[in-house]
């Protein structure tokens, strides 16, 4: 197979140190696309006040309800392409290129056109608060303008990740990273423009580490090449990223549609409450992506493994994804509970809003190695070809179970602590869950190998 210099073996070698080596660069990765965030909820919040704090924040559960299904479709085009790099597979490599590019633009597209016109039919259903439901629906729309540049990155990125290429996708993110932080500061001190200020930078950003990612494709030598003379859909390739794909967005739907709810109750309790919940979240993403890089790893890593037929190191992988996962959030989880009070007054200088975000941050950080748990073992499932099973888990553990207790439990005791603890509780539920079934699936696979060498 024609291989890129930067590519990189997932089979063989220290494994520990080859997860580590790979989550790093894309942890990084991930926590400049929250920094993207996190500028606009600080910029925001400092130089707007309160009302645009709230109006931004509130965005993020919907934000996330509408892309996680073509984010996870980026996840199938990871798993298929790492699948046929192990293979040494250099057609699919290249079909699944061609493919899953074409396929982040149309899914952007989509999701443009859907975003902006029913941003505020949809803030309305979510019973977004009347004070700040306008600017609410200025950023959505602006937001969603976006949208093609965002999945076209995610895309093109989820194949340099297929061949353990995390390093050149976060240079990318540093550049655009740069670019968003000093236009925040250009578009809402100098010119006034408020939440639509934030909006802009954030799509200005994205399109420039966008168009980065896929120019590496386009210059990439061998299967991993992307002709953008020749973009278009291959049936195979596909096929086999919706099989992986769809049920994968359709899980990370179902979490964003409880944290719609959620978000939901959280309205209920008023602007101050959500706008602390809004800065407490955004804290938060930075401990979850820091764990979720692993859980990443754990499905790009499988995923070549199982191409290689290099079956004895499946649970080599499981193990070190779940001991990084758990030491990090452990680590980054409690330093950011500690921590909570002095971190949140970088998001508003309003006691009572600080406050609002310290009653979440001391459920969820305190607690989120277990969503990390939960996040590792489902990658683990997704890479060795399962991914309806841990879909209908996650549709079990996390949606249905919170919203029972948001009907039931939170309408007894209607305080924020106890809709904050549906978090954890359906954590752990799935995550235990999701280990019974991997150990199912290993057993099952296991027999059949042993019957395949008596043949």
């Amino acid at each position: 197979m024609a291989q890129n210099t930067r590519t990189g073996d997932l089979t063989s070698g220290p494994m520990l140190q080859k997860i580590i080596l790979f989550s790093l660069p894309l942890a990084a990765s991930s926590i400049l696309q929250l920094l993207f965030n996190a500028a606009d909820v600080v910029v925001v919040g400092r130089f707007a006040g309160s009302t645009a704090l709230a109006a931004v924040g509130s965005n993020g559960a919907l934000i996330n309800l509408l892309v996680n299904l073509f984010v996870g479709l980026s996840l199938g085009a990871n798993v298929v392409a790492a699948r046929c790099f192990g293979a040494k597979d250099d057609e699919g490599v290249h079909n699944t290129v061609q493919t899953s590019v074409t396929l982040g633009l149309v899914s952007g597209f989509l999701l443009a056109v859907v975003g902006f016109f029913a941003a505020r039919v949809l803030l309305e259903l979510m019973s977004c608060p009347e004070d700040v439901i306008g600017l609410s629906t200025l950023y959505l729309k602006i937001y969603f303008i976006g949208m093609p540049m965002t999945m076209l990155y995610n895309f093109s990125s989820a194949l340099l990740r297929a061949v353990g290429d995390t390093r050149r996708p976060l240079f990318c993110l540093a550049v655009a990273g740069l670019i968003n932080v000093v236009l925040n500061l250009v578009f809402v001190i100098l010119f006034s423009m408020s939440v639509a200020g934030v909006a802009l930078a954030t799509i200005i950003s994205q399109t420039v580490s966008a168009c980065m990612v896929t120019a590496l494709l386009v210059k990439e030598k061998g299967p991993l090449h992307l002709d953008l003379g020749h973009l278009g859909f291959h049936a195979g390739a596909l096929g086999q990223i919706l099989r992986i794909g769809l049920p994968a967005g359709l899980q990370s739907t179902v979490f964003s549609l409880s944290n719609v709810v959620i978000q939901s109750a959280v309205n209920s309790f008023g602007s101050i409450v959500v706008a602390g919940n809004s800065a407490a979240s955004n804290l938060e993403g930075f401990v979850y992506t820091a764990m979720n890089a692993f859980a990443q790893a754990a499905v790009t890593f499988t995923s070549q493994n199982m191409g290689a037929r290099r079956y004895d190191n499946l649970d080599r992988v499981m193990r070190n994804c779940l001991l990084c996962a758990i030491v990090t959030g452990l680590v980054l989880g409690g330093g950011a509970s500690l921590l909570g009070e002095q971190l949140l007054h970088f998001y508003s200088s309003d006691e009572v809003v600080v406050t609002a975000g310290l009653a979440r941050m001391h459920i969820i950080c305190t607690t989120y190695l277990l969503c990390g748990c939960m996040d590792v073992l489902a990658s683990c499932l997704r890479g060795r070809g399962y991914s309806v099973l841990p879909m209908v888990v996650s549709l079990v553990g996390s949606c249905l179970l919170r919203l029972v207790w948001i009907a039931t439990i939170f309408r007894l005791f209607h305080t924020t602590t106890m809709l904050y603890i549906s978090y954890p509780v359906s954590w752990i539920l799935t995550a235990l869950v999701h280990l019974a079934c991997l150990l199912v699936v290993r057993h099952k696979m296991n027999e059949n190998l042993k019957a395949a060498a008596q043949q």
